[in-house]
């Protein structure tokens, strides 16, 4: 019966399921069986059907937060956009999901970008909101994100799913109307209670704990949340779930600042109009952040179908830490209101600095990543800014450092590994993968290296460790350099025909396995390199990695080897 229904499932969910699906749904199977005969308690037995059915019947659902369109996009921006296009890229050749989805978009609504709207001399804010939005959507194509969905807050899908979800959180009680007077921060758009303000070093005046400037607001009525009600449900959910924040330090932030006490926040404005409309009183236009943040629902229908809820909730959402506090404390406290269940992981990274100098216009500093691109490479640039530093802290950009590091690791040490490997075939083996004979206790020892990558590094993309993915993998790479090194297969020509066949073919077979798992970060390249190989499309998944039978068949014709990875120069004057 259990087989039955899960054929008639995955049926009407109109997807064909992968080999690694149909051997999770059978291990389901077999586990809820075998569970359901252990003398174990029974919340024992649910969380591990939950664990397996979670992972098996939804959706891996990711966001970067959407951006700001008062300013082009910078390098902060492009972070973002790859490192969460790595996260769902990774779970979708896992195999294990019924589906991926990607979000993106811009926040165009608030008071700054009217400000800056008035500024630019542009015709309308809308069509200020348009130019910049144009920018940022070609940002995902330029960075290689293969988002499903780009959110603009001016659509009117958006806006219908916004008064949604505010209509629904005045339905619970949780929407009460006042008059709010205090600090604000034009550029945070944000209140700042009066004890969170620092004195600037330079100016001697009070601004916010982020350094922007802050102004006193008479007092206006406004429509208030009751944020405070929601204090002590988000901290219990925290100590329940200790990997809802992370990296470690950033939870602690928000533990800390919960515990300092909550107020009610004031989510309307009357002193412009240029935002969504409070449903039924239009002299009120709500609070940025209660717009934006609903994105992450509205993106998947909501407010118009109930489509989303197959995608609910999300595994990870990516945001920069200075905005850790709208997406740990205010989005959650919404959800609770609105009950639907929290997001499992809010991700806060760190910010880039250059040459160890904070990055602003007026330092003239300021990383353009279309010119980073178009300098460099795409997947150059998504390999520096994933390897560079832990995800999560802050990380510094420096040209000569981007080169060196991209020169070493692809261009010397992988690219090099490739081009000599195939090099060889294609000149002494007829241009055919040669065959394998007996295997010494090395080969085995770095084809059983290889192997594992997957099973090695599922831990690290769980929990959003990108460097350290990255970092194994390059280690792979050292180790077959020095195999290929101590082995010689260039000598092996004249002295051991057969074995030179084999070392080459252990060669290629553990670079298919390598290159395999590095298709998240270097996508483009590592096509180019499974192509080169004779590698099937079919046949790059993560549960291909392992496989015996998934390695090239003896004999599969290789074309001439082009190289991937070309060198880089410095175009910093020194």
């Amino acid at each position: 019966l259990n087989s039955l229904h899960l054929i008639q499932l995955t049926n009407s969910l109109h997807f064909v399921p992968s080999p690694m699906f149909l051997k999770a749904t059978i291990l389901m199977l077999a586990l809820r069986i075998a569970t359901s005969l252990l003398p174990s308690p029974p919340t024992f037995r649910n969380s591990l059907k939950r664990h397996i059915s979670t992972r098996l019947f939804s959706t891996h659902y990711v966001t970067t937060p959407i951006y700001y369109v008062n300013a082009s996009p910078h390098i902060g921006h492009a972070y973002t956009s790859v490192a969460c296009d790595v996260i769902s890229r990774y779970a979708s050749l896992e195999g294990v999901y019924k589906g991926t989805w990607l979000g993106t978009g811009v926040d165009e609504h608030g008071e700054k970008v009217a400000i800056n709207a008035a500024k630019s001399g542009s015709v309308s804010t809308l069509d200020f909101c348009d130019g910049v939005a144009g920018t940022f959507r070609e940002l995902t194509d330029k960075v290689g994100m293969d988002a499903d969905a780009f959110v603009r807050t001016t659509s009117e899908g958006h806006k219908t799913g916004a008064r949604k979800l505010w209509e629904v959180m005045m339905e619970n009680g949780d929407i009460y109307k006042g008059v709010y007077e205090g600090w604000y921060s034009v550029r945070d758009e944000c209140f700042y209670p009066e004890s969170e303000l620092v004195k600037d070093d330079k100016t001697g005046e009070m601004v916010a704990p982020t350094g922007a400037e802050v102004e006193w607001r008479e007092k206006e009525e406004s429509y208030f949340f009751k944020l405070s009600k929601y204090e002590q449900p988000i901290l219990d959910h925290i100590e329940e779930n200790p990997d809802f924040i992370l990296p470690p330090e950033r939870r602690n932030e928000v533990v800390s600042f919960l515990k300092s006490g909550l107020r009610d926040l004031s989510i309307s404005r009357t002193s412009f109009d240029w935002g969504v409309p409070v449903p039924g009183d239009d002299d009120h236009v709500m609070y940025v952040w209660i717009d934006a943040l609903s994105n992450y629902l509205t993106q998947l229908g909501y407010g118009t179908n109930d489509e989303w809820k197959e995608h609910w909730p999300p595994k990870v959402q990516v945001v920069g830490k200075d905005i850790l506090r709208f997406h740990a404390v205010y989005w959650p406290a919404m959800l609770m209101s609105a009950g639907i269940e929290l997001p499992e992981r809010i991700f806060a990274h760190g910010w880039w600095t250059r040459n160890g100098e904070k990055i602003s216009k007026s330092l003239g500093n300021v990383i353009d990543p279309f010119e980073l691109v178009d300098e460099y490479g795409k997947d150059q640039t998504r390999f520096f800014l994933m390897a560079e530093s832990r995800f999560g802290n802050d990380a510094d950009f420096d040209d000569a450092r981007m080169v060196e590091k991209c020169n070493a690791y692809l261009a010397n040490s992988y690219g090099n590994l490739i081009q000599r490997t195939l090099s060889q075939i294609y000149k002494n083996c007829d241009a055919k993968i040669p065959k394998r004979g007996e295997l010494t206790d090395a080969d085995v020892e770095i084809l059983r290296k290889c192997a594992r990558s997957y099973e090695d590094t599922k831990g690290m993309m769980e929990r959003q460790e990108i460097h350290n993915y990255v970092g194994h993998l390059l280690s792979l790479v050292r180790d077959l350099n020095a195999y290929i090194d101590i082995q010689e297969p260039w000598k092996l020509k004249k002295t051991d025909f057969e074995r030179m066949e084999t070392v080459l073919n252990v060669l290629v077979d553990a670079m298919r396995m390598v290159t395999i798992a590095f298709q998240p970060v270097i996508p483009d390249s590592s096509k180019k390199i499974l192509d080169q190989m004779g590698v099937p499309e079919g046949e790059r998944m993560m549960s291909d990695i392992a496989k015996d039978d998934k390695a090239v068949p003896e004999g599969t014709k290789i074309p001439k080897p082009q190289g991937v990875f070309p060198r880089m120069e410095s175009k910093v004057e020194t």
